[in-house]
């Protein structure tokens, strides 16, 4: 047990991690040293930052708490804290259920702990503890991806209320940042080394309406894209309804924010979208994937769709299905309905669809996206592509394109024995081979 070491878990999405890095700043401005997913309990102080969005990430959550309660009933721990969207929604019944947790905090009060752990025993900080040599620290953050990338967070909350979806039960109204305070993010970050931003919040179309009166996700992009040094934008989590087109001008006038959107669609039967209340049809998902397409010439499309929902018969599964097969998304994520308590669907509807069906549904559709993927990677043979080296695994050295966001999409391999790659920096890579998954080249 490492005296003055918080280790620091994040659960669930990229705007938990912003809010871990943000407060690994403030305690290492306290004299700690913070480390970042830890694979076992090293520190004397553990935070784990929860996830509570479906129940399986409700799950991985709880599970994750009750190993480092083990750790702590072992001695190997001395203080345990719990934050996020979990302890967010049920902090009466964790503190309940899980007693040996030392405090439950929410998603918003969690800068709490800053004052409730208090500054770190001088007599036992080393002079690392106020360095760098573990992470960068910039920006009022502790970036811990590589050093190339990271991820801005432009609003908090959500006003959509989808029936399926417990996020604005959890986070509340959208509240967006002022494009300044982001701008400045983004420059202190660029003075630091970072690159790429993968530009998040829960619905980024919506961005700026609560402030300014109207989306404002055009001009803060574009006002983003003239910082000199920022090379990639890359932007997520989009909504299809009051889609601003304006965005799209941007995206097709400026080289450094990336062909890329990330745009949940859920699903294309009307008879879906109008239960899950998403105040979007058919025909206006089509009109607008089809614009969009048209004014940002080879854009990589990534949506996110959900199967089972109450009341989903044969017929919409098969036009969800056919859907995919004709639209044929660069990218595609896709998940099972899970009913949330307190959701407009778990109070409206009963979760008529069997457990099997569900599963024989998702299987199916990623099934055809499995091909689809496949096949517009294995287009990419022979082109000569720019790709951002992430990291050096095994004997490849693993980069992406501008169509390839962290994580979640396909990556690109490049042999490591012919020549030596610095990570962050850009290259071009001639493509060799690929598969459903990745691509392989060479420089």
């Amino acid at each position: 047990m490492k005296k003055n070491q918080i280790d620091f878990i994040t659960m669930g999405c990229s705007k938990n991690l912003v809010d871990s890095e943000q407060l690994m700043r403030q305690f290492k401005n306290q004299g700690y040293r913070c480390v970042h997913d830890a694979k076992r309990p090293q520190g004397e102080i553990a935070v784990i930052n929860t996830c509570g969005f479906i129940e399986s990430a409700k799950e991985e959550s709880i599970n994750t708490i009750l190993e480092f309660v083990e750790a702590k009933n072992e001695g190997r721990l001395s203080r345990l804290y719990v934050m996020g969207c979990l302890s967010q929604r049920y902090q009466q019944e964790l503190e309940e259920s899980i007693p040996e947790v030392d405090k439950f905090y929410g998603k918003f009060n969690y800068k709490q702990l800053l004052s409730d752990i208090g500054p770190a025993r001088s007599d036992d900080v080393s002079s690392e503890t106020f360095g760098e040599s573990r992470e960068k620290m910039s920006a009022g953050r502790v970036i811990t991806t590589p050093r190339h990338y990271a991820y801005i967070k432009i609003a908090e909350g959500c006003d959509r209320h989808c029936a399926y979806c417990a996020i604005p039960l959890i986070t509340g109204r959208h509240v967006s940042r002022p494009i300044d305070d982001i701008l400045r993010e983004v420059e202190a970050l660029v003075a630091e080394g970072v690159k790429e931003f993968q530009i998040i919040e829960q619905e980024l179309t919506y961005y700026g309406v609560d402030l300014y009166g109207k989306p404002q996700i055009a001009e803060l992009v574009s006002r983003m894209a003239d910082i000199k040094g920022v090379k990639w934008i890359r932007l997520h989590y989009a909504y299809p309804n009051q889609f601003p087109l304006e965005l799209l001008d941007v995206m097709a006038a400026k080289p450094n924010v990336c062909k890329y959107l990330d745009i949940a669609l859920q699903h294309i039967s009307d008879n879906m979208l109008d239960r899950m209340r998403r105040h979007v049809t058919k025909q206006e998902t089509l009109d607008l994937i089809k614009t969009i397409r048209e004014r940002v010439p080879g854009i990589t499309l990534r949506t996110t769709l959900l199967v089972g929902f109450p009341g989903e018969t044969d017929d919409d599964f098969n036009e969800l299905v056919d859907f995919v097969r004709e639209t044929r998304f660069e990218r595609m994520g896709a998940f099972v309905y899970s009913e949330e308590e307190g959701t407009y669907s778990a109070r409206h509807y009963e979760d008529d669809v069997p457990e099997e069906v569900k599963q024989r549904r998702l299987d199916k559709l990623m099934a055809v996206q499995q091909e689809i993927s496949a096949d517009i990677e294995s287009a990419k043979v022979g082109q000569t592509l720019k790709v951002i080296i992430d990291r050096k695994e095994g004997n490849y050295y693993v980069g992406r394109t501008e169509a390839c966001s962290p994580e979640v999409d396909p990556e690109v391999l490049i042999p490591a024995e012919n020549r030596r790659l610095r990570t962050g920096c850009f290259y071009d890579v001639k493509i060799t081979d690929s598969d459903e998954f990745d691509l392989y080249g060479v420089v």
